[in-house]
C-alpha cells in the first residue's frame, strides 16, 4: 500500500493518509463488516407539479 493523497476542487493539498492509518482502516473493516453497509435512506424524488395542478394554484 503508498499513502494516499487528498486535494481539494481547487487542487490545493489537503492531508496525506499514512499507510499506517489506511492499515488500521483495513483492519477495522475486515473486523467489523457492518462497516462496509451504506446507509439505506435514499433521497425524496423531487415533487412533480402537473400542469393542470399549476394552472389551479395561478388562478
Amino acid at each position: 500500500m503508498h499513502e494516499v493523497k487528498v486535494y481539494d476542487s481547487a487542487g490545493n493539498l489537503k492531508k496525506v493518509i499514512s499507510v499506517k492509518k489506511l492499515n488500521e482502516r483495513s483492519d477495522r473493516l475486515f473486523n467489523t463488516p457492518s462497516l462496509y453497509q451504506k446507509s439505506l435512506k435514499k433521497a425524496k424524488p423531487p415533487a412533480v407539479v402537473s400542469k393542470t395542478s399549476a394552472k389551479n394554484r395561478i388562478r
